[in-house]
């Protein structure tokens, strides 16, 4: 009898028992999604840092000397350990480097140029033959070693294909007969993977020695011949794109410890280095971060969902009150109605927690759908597992106890205790006058004041290791849960302000739902809390959701610091120091570039980043957030201008420059000069002898081989030191192309570092800076305080135009100064110092991304530029595509969309049930006499009083926890804190429309309510 029992108890209320059918199905469906969604995004995030890694991030490098003998050994030990730490065999390449050998000609010199012998793995799958063939092992005649020569080294020696030659060691003078057999020519000469390959990638090594090479030859070969106790290097590549989170930190521990496992295998000597362990490290990090930020969205649905199931529980057990007490009186003990109670209770939950699993992938396969998840190129194909039903069954079995725990605390009242309890309730509900809610709220601010402390819900376990912080994880949640229950000691006090108000005034309708309110308030604090609840949950994760977009792009913008900033070498055989600007301003879209300094100086004892561009161009090309500093960029472009030196323009475009001078002692000298683009070049003249001397400077080669200079060229001084003690030195004359240049006569009196311009001024006053605030405060100077400060041991007088929070380009705490262009270079000249190379060049691109796409492709086109790009396009792509990062956004409009449809199921099974209780009261209504539009009309007003009052309390609850939370949580894909520090972005366009929505969707329920009681009315009047 107990499961017919069961079940027509329980289809005798369709209406609650559908409505918490649909409140268990909605909480288990979305909670299995969320669940695969962040198992999902882990693994898909470890996926996509490792497909896009860079060589020198997952490369690992093991270096020891060898000999003929011991190499094969090392080689078999090495390859044997590699694949052991990384599970598979990974792509391994040996490189070998000879002793050096003396170029041929030159064996009687003191100081001979040298050549070099060497080795590499699969040489031929990363570059191409420009003429000839590959070597062979044993293919030359006699002892003649076939070798191939890199196209650059190529250049630099003379060697060609079919050339013969004979060297000789260094150490121990034995010859080598060479013949190059073949040209070849990197396929990436400046990429990651030459990076410790220096004389390979460019040919020729220019130091005390000059060394040329090196000569490629197979491994066989090398071996046998140049295997005299040479460094031998193995470098490793593993393909890691089918890495799971789950592997993370044991292939970290496994690669830490491949030195030691060498060198237990005999290898005493070898050195084995990788950053993949703390890329790795990093990532379990960052993953670990990115499940437990995603439990925020969570707990927040849980709590929804658990309060929601609580009303219609609650609604459940006041209906069957009076059913429960008879089957009481009539002999039913507690446990038979505590089964009764579950049995049904079971009946609605299993299916649930069966069909969940089924339903959470094609949910997912929306959320796919999502911009940010698309773009990501993230697909999530999750399949049902037995976690998966684990989960479901343990959320619906929750439910079930959630939803027969009201019926089993009525279950002792007697019927006289109910009818008794039926009467009028009181103002404040048993958790306000118990003062639960305000212990809460210590509980909830202390997990959030953690949360802001720690800046993520993982800390330190007592293992050593990371886990996550439950209290941490709840602080979001409870914060909402606790500002809804607070606000819920608003409702007797408005209802009674709303019922002295309407009473005031004619209409009857609006002072009978007002009295009703205020009669009855814990009947509608319910329905007020769920609804406050979801409002502020939709908020919060549009605002969180906002508030990482817009961090993504404030990172991309701080890290680039302008729309393109590249680097690279100042000076090189392609593109010179005055070639490289004008290739860089010819991009395609570039409307302003400024030449750059950015490097690690000493300010006051401290490091510090120094950042020098062309201060009256920076508002084009300067990206600094406006709340970073007190003055914005504009103001800051016109104050940095100092004093700058005069410049002697050359008429024309000369190729050649001679320069002639006087010297009463030997002393050496260097010419400065700068191009139209602002770049500063010294030149060095040589040692200057005593007596006259005619001077030749080849502008031309300033550019580079395939470089142009930016004309007009002009001088700004010259250097000079002398070692002997002190010099006069006069510049008598110069001639630009053989035309004579209108130069006023320069004598200057050098002693070990002196400096003269052609062009006298007057000491230049105090540097304009601009400081992080750090820094200004440990050199204790204000905004528009002056003072001297070492500047790399150099005591400068300087003058603080701005302090800004942080400096675009620079990292979280580090301290930076940014200074005028000119200006710096002006105070070097005056202090004798050479002028600082451009070692980065900024440029603002029009409108768009195409025109920066365009430029990169452009830079991309030429690789003997060797600059690196940092597109601030590209990187904000980048980084808004990050699995890790964005996982979060996913989880919010999953826990977004359930909270409302959470709210109006919850706001349409309150209203139904509060109406069909109160018929026999709107009947005596209308026997007294009131209309039925009266009779609506105080319908309308009681549920209009608990959605506006939600409606406010959800907006003004979602803004405050959003500002105590939503900054913390948004984090980069490393699981670090961003900089610049993540700034509060509530969209309110879009919440004014998702209320707006909600408002129309709950008096549409309102009105659908209202159209039903007046044809029940009409009903049984005609009755």
């Amino acid at each position: 009898m107990r499961g017919p029992l069961v079940v027509k108890r329980a289809f005798s209320e369709p209406l609650l028992l559908l409505a918490a059918f649909g409140s268990i199905l909605l909480a288990t469906t979305t909670l299995v999604a969320l669940t695969m969604y962040a198992s999902s995004i882990a693994e898909a995030g470890v996926r996509r840092t490792m497909e896009t890694a860079s060589h020198e991030q997952i490369a690992a490098t093991v270096s020891t000397p060898i000999t003929a003998e011991t190499f094969p050994k090392f080689d078999q030990a090495v390859r044997a350990e590699l694949t052991a730490a990384y599970g598979r065999a990974p792509d391994v390449a040996a490189s070998l480097r000879s002793d050096s050998y003396t170029m041929p000609g030159q064996e009687g010199r003191q100081r001979p140029e040298l050549l070099r012998f060497g080795s590499y793995d699969g040489l031929d799958r990363h570059a191409k033959l420009v003429s000839g063939a590959w070597p062979q092992t044993g293919g030359g005649t006699g002892d003649t070693v076939q070798a191939a020569i890199s196209l650059s080294a190529s250049s630099e020696t003379g060697f060609k294909v079919g050339q013969e030659f004979t060297t000789r060691g260094r150490l121990d003078g034995r010859p080598v007969r060479v013949r190059v057999v073949g040209v070849f020519q990197l396929d990436d000469p400046f990429g990651a993977r030459w990076a410790g390959e220096q004389l390979l990638s460019r040919g020729v090594e220019r130091g005390e020695f000059t060394t040329y090479g090196p000569l490629m030859v197979t491994r066989e070969t090398f071996i046998g011949r140049f295997a005299t106790n040479v460094n031998a290097t193995w470098t490793a590549v593993p393909d890691l794109r089918a890495l799971t989170p789950e592997q993370l930190r044991p292939m970290a521990a496994a690669i830490s410890g491949l030195e030691d496992r060498l060198k237990e295998q005999g290898c005493g000597s070898c050195v084995a280095a990788s950053h993949l362990p703390e890329l790795l490290t990093q990532l379990d990090t960052a993953s670990l971060v990115a499940r437990s930020t995603m439990l925020i969205p969570v707990l927040q649905l849980l709590l929804l969902a658990a309060y929601a199931l609580m009303l219609t529980a609650r609604l459940l057990a006041d209906h069957r009150r009076m059913e429960v007490a008879l089957l009481r009186s009539r002999g039913a003990g507690t446990v038979r109605l505590a089964v009764l109670a579950g049995g049904e209770a079971l009946l609605v939950a299993l299916p649930c927690a069966i069909v969940a699993p089924f339903l959470g992938p094609p949910l997912l396969a929306l959320i796919n759908r999502l911009p940010w998840i698309e773009a990501a190129g993230v697909r999530l194909d999750p399949q049902a597992d037995l976690g998966t039903f684990l989960v479901s069954f343990g959320v619906a079995l929750a439910a079930a106890v959630l939803l027969m725990a009201p019926a089993l605390a009525g279950a002792r009242r007697t019927y006289v205790e109910e009818q008794a309890a039926r009467g009028r309730g009181g103002g404040r509900g048993l958790i306000e006058r118990a003062g639960a809610d305000l212990a809460l709220l210590v509980v909830a601010g202390l997990a959030i004041w953690q949360l802001q402390r720690y800046g993520a819900p993982v800390t330190a376990t007592a293992a050593g290791g990371l886990g996550i912080d439950p209290l941490i994880i709840s602080g979001p949640a409870l914060a909402l849960l606790t500002g809804g229950m607070l606000g819920l000691r608003l409702v007797p006090r408005v209802s009674r302000l709303a019922e002295k108000i309407t009473s005031r005034r004619p209409s009857l309708a609006p002072a009978l739902g007002a009295w009703q309110v205020s009669r009855r308030p814990l009947k509608y604090a319910g329905p007020a809390l769920l609804l406050t609840m979801a409002i502020s949950i939709g908020i919060v994760s549009l605002a969180t959701a906002s508030t990482w977009r817009t961090s993504q792009l404030d990172q991309a913008r701080h890290q680039a610091g302008a729309d393109l900033r590249l680097s690279g070498p100042p000076d090189g055989p392609e593109l010179g120091a005055l070639g490289r600007g004008t290739a860089f301003t010819a991009l395609p879209g570039v409307r302003a570039a400024s030449p750059g300094f950015r490097g690690q100086v000493d300010v006051g004892g401290e490091s510090a980043m120094l950042v020098a561009l062309d201060a009256g161009k920076l508002g084009e090309l300067f990206h600094l957030r406006p709340d970073l500093s007190a003055q914005p960029v504009s103001e800051l472009s016109r104050t940095l201008v100092g004093d700058r030196a005069e410049r002697l323009e050359l008429p024309g475009r000369p190729a050649g420059l001679t320069v002639t001078a006087e010297a009463d002692a030997e002393l050496s000298a260097r010419l400065v000069l700068t191009d139209a683009l602002g770049v500063w070049r010294d030149v060095p003249l040589g040692v200057l002898k005593a007596g006259e001397n005619r001077l030749e400077v080849d502008l031309r080669a300033l550019a580079g081989q395939n470089g142009e200079i930016s004309y007009p060229i002009s001088l700004l001084g010259v250097i000079a030191g002398a070692p002997s003690g002190k010099a006069t030195l006069t510049v008598t004359g110069l001639t630009a192309d053989g035309r004579q240049v209108d130069a006023p006569r320069l004598t200057m009196k050098a002693e070990q570092a002196t400096a003269a311009a052609f062009a006298q001024r007057p000491e230049p006053g105090p540097m304009p800076v601009v400081l992080t605030s750090g820094l200004a405060s440990s050199l204790k100077l204000a905004a528009g305080q002056e003072g001297r400060v070492s500047i790399d041991r150099r005591v400068l007088p300087v003058k603080v135009v701005g302090v800004v929070e942080t400096m675009p380009t620079t990292t979280a705490g580090q301290q930076a100064v940014l200074a005028d262009w000119e200006t710096m270079q002006t105070y070097e000249l005056a202090t004798a110092q050479p002028p600082r190379p451009a070692t980065e060049w900024w440029l603002a691109t029009a409108d768009g991304g195409a025109d920066a796409t365009a430029a990169t492709a452009e830079l991309k086109s030429h690789p003997e530029w060797d600059v690196t790009v940092l597109d601030q396009r590209a990187l904000a792509a980048t980084l808004q595509d990050d699995p890790l990062a964005s996982g979060l956004q996913g989880a919010l409009m999953l826990g977004f969309l359930a909270a409302l449809v959470f709210a109006a199921l919850g706001f349409l099974v309150n209203a139904a049930v509060a109406a069909r209780e109160r018929m026999s009261e709107f009947a005596v209504l209308r026997a007294l006499g009131v209309s039925p539009r009266q009779v609506l009309g105080m319908l309308a007003m009681e549920q209009a009083f608990v959605v506006g009052l939600s409606l406010l309390a959800g907006t003004g609850l979602a803004v405050v926890v959003g500002m105590l939370v939503v900054p913390h949580i948004v984090l980069t894909g490393q699981a670090a804190a961003v900089t610049p520090a993540v700034v509060l972005d509530i969209p309110w366009g879009a919440t004014a429309a998702m209320l707006a929505l909600v408002t129309a969707v709950l008096f549409a329920i309102v009105a659908g309510l209202a159209r039903t009681v007046r044809k029940q009315h009409s009903l049984r009047e005609e009755q």
